[in-house]
């Protein structure tokens, strides 16, 4: 084991790398972007903090953040711990399926989408098939959250799966050898000891959610928008810097915020098991 001085002489570079070709350069573009002072920013922050229509954007990207971060965990876990558990030779291709949209641009699959919600898509001719309306499914949330559940899904099946696989089996049929249903073992003794990595993919999936640009501004429209989505409004159509340093704000406040609050619901789990 090092001293504790050589420790901190190794890891001095990188320190001082991340301060200065990071945090500084962050720092001064949230605060203090081109032509606008830290007070400009600050004031035109608690405005927003004000203003109906930017609440309302907040509240959005949010609860929409949430709900996909609920969906992919509820559904990535059971994938993850299937193919954790699976003893089959096609498990490993298996997985290699389930994740492998993460190798696609997100564009791409984004577009996916519009082929399948648009009014002329598979979807809509479909309904007029079966002489039913077509369903106005694009430019909603719905289509938003359908999007980004596409494109998160696989990051949270590869997160649990890392958590899942390194808790031994034998935990589970040890718990089962003394009475518990296969259920109860799972809440018991497999979710508890893989808490930290679901709570990584849960944390992953919102800060993503959250921050997304592409998804929510092809599949939502002008009139779903979201943070990031009224961040480009306002850095490259109307040209408000201190508007769009402040929405990069609260977009950086939310994902800290809920990394520090994943990472002590992690600690007070791992601490009680």
């Amino acid at each position: 084991m090092l001293p504790k001085k050589s420790a901190l002489m190794l890891l001095a570079p990188g320190v001082v790398f991340i301060v200065l070709g990071f945090c500084i350069p962050a720092l001064m573009l949230l605060f203090a972007p081109p032509g606008v002072t830290a007070g400009d920013v600050i004031a035109r922050l608690g405005r927003m903090l004000q203003d109906p229509y930017d609440l309302a954007i907040i509240w959005r990207t949010v609860g929409l953040g949430l709900l996909v971060t609920v969906l992919s965990v509820a559904l990535g876990f059971p994938i993850a711990l299937l193919l954790a558990r699976s003893t089959s030779r096609w498990a490993g291709l298996l997985l290699a399926l389930a994740i492998f949209p993460l190798l696609l641009s997100n564009v791409v699959r984004t577009y996916g989408w519009l082929v399948l919600l648009g009014k002329n898509g598979v979807i809509g001719q479909i309904a007029t098939a079966l002489g039913l309306p077509a369903p106005q499914l694009l430019y909603t949330e719905t289509a938003i959250v359908l999007g980004l559940l596409q494109l998160f899904l696989p990051l949270a099946i590869i997160s649990c799966y890392s958590a899942v696989a390194q808790v031994d089996g034998g935990l589970e049929d040890a718990a089962r050898g003394l009475g518990a249903s296969r259920t109860r073992a799972l809440w018991t003794v497999t979710l508890p000891l893989s808490l930290p990595g679901v709570v990584v993919a849960a944390t992953l999936v919102f800060a993503g959610s959250t921050t997304a640009y592409t998804t929510p501004y092809l599949l939502g429209g002008s009139n779903q928008r979201m943070l990031a989505t009224q961040l480009f409004n306002y850095s490259s159509v109307s040209i408000d810097w201190a508007a769009a340093s402040a929405v990069a704000i609260i977009m950086t406040a939310l994902v800290f915020l809920v990394s520090a609050a994943s990472a002590a619901l992690a600690g007070r789990k791992g601490s009680v098991a």
